[in-house]
């Protein structure tokens, strides 16, 4: 008898697999960004998993999540992340590979490349419509447009 027993990790109607994706590798897509791109490599009901790729020395919206909660590794080049309760009270940290940073929902955020490309895996919450941009270099601010 080949396959997983009832109720054993990746066995249909385990615990843990509601809303994951039938296939490996199902429903991957790559959204173009003005500063780069988003490699959406993992989409359920419960989490996302991102590959985000920066071009050198673009930046990200200013913006807030109302729900949606997210964590950042980076992979490749140096991020600055702008981070705080509030437009008036950001600090900012300089992060490098190996380096990671949780988001908290409400906190206002800002990923900008410095002089070379970064790559990054963002894992968040479902969310991906609850932008509030406050500040952008593309003209987007108020929208939740890619």
């Amino acid at each position: 008898m080949s396959g997983s027993p009832a109720g054993a990790p990746g066995a249909p109607g385990a615990p843990g697999t509601a809303g994951a994706s039938a296939a490996p590798g199902a429903a991957e897509r790559v959204v173009e960004k003005p500063w780069g791109r988003e490699r959406i490599w993992a989409e359920t009901e419960r989490y996302v998993g991102k590959v985000i790729t920066i071009k050198p020395g673009e930046r990200l919206s200013l913006q807030a999540h109302r729900i949606k909660d997210e964590s950042l590794l980076v992979l490749r080049g140096r991020l600055r992340l702008h981070i705080g309760p509030d437009q008036a009270s950001l600090s900012t940290v300089d992060l490098g590979p190996g380096e990671h940073r949780r988001v908290p929902t409400g906190q206002v955020h800002r990923f900008e490349a410095l002089d070379q490309e970064v790559e990054l895996v963002e894992v968040s919450t479902p969310e991906l419509d609850d932008v509030i941009r406050l500040e952008d270099d593309y003209g987007r601010e108020g929208t939740n447009a890619p």
